[in-house]
């Protein structure tokens, strides 16, 4: 059986960004999972998805960065309340403020890990922290504040 990633849980009105969406056929359609208490996530760049030859274009790793954060802080408000991904109301969260520093190219031809990191929970607010990864070696950091999506929202 295999595990379902927290964006698996996310209901069809609220599947369309374009990173983790599954209704969006544009998009990344990244797949996020609980590896003990952290985060994880893994993409493959392609080949369009370029800075200079052989290199990540940073708007694709903020983008990746955002995304995990935003799945992360879902996952982890349902595991603060001890309720399956699957209950009522569901948990979306949006980003309010991202940062990323980044420390290294990120090679183009190897698959992109993402850590993440609950640093707190706050009521509607979860601070995340996530280090992207090639090859082993941490090319880039972020800091992510994200917030609740109120129900009445959508």
């Amino acid at each position: 059986m295999k595990m379902k990633a927290f964006q698996d849980y996310y209901p069809d009105d609220l599947s369309y960004c374009y990173g983790c969406g599954h209704l969006n056929k544009y998009g990344y359609h990244i797949k996020s999972y609980w590896d003990g208490d952290e985060s994880v996530c893994h993409f493959k760049p392609e080949h369009y998805h370029i800075a200079v030859p052989g290199y990540v274009y940073g708007g694709l790793i903020a983008s990746l960065i955002d995304c995990h954060s935003t799945a992360t802080a879902a996952a982890a408000k349902y595991r603060e309340e001890k309720r399956a991904m699957d209950t009522q109301p569901a948990f979306r969260f949006l980003t309010a403020s991202l940062k990323v520093d980044y420390l290294k190219p990120t090679p183009i031809n190897s698959i992109l890990e993402l850590r993440g990191r609950i640093k707190d929970i706050k009521g509607r607010k979860v601070f995340v922290e996530v280090d992207l990864l090639s090859e082993g070696k941490i090319c880039a950091k972020g800091e992510v504040l994200t917030v609740q999506v109120p129900e009445n929202l959508f």
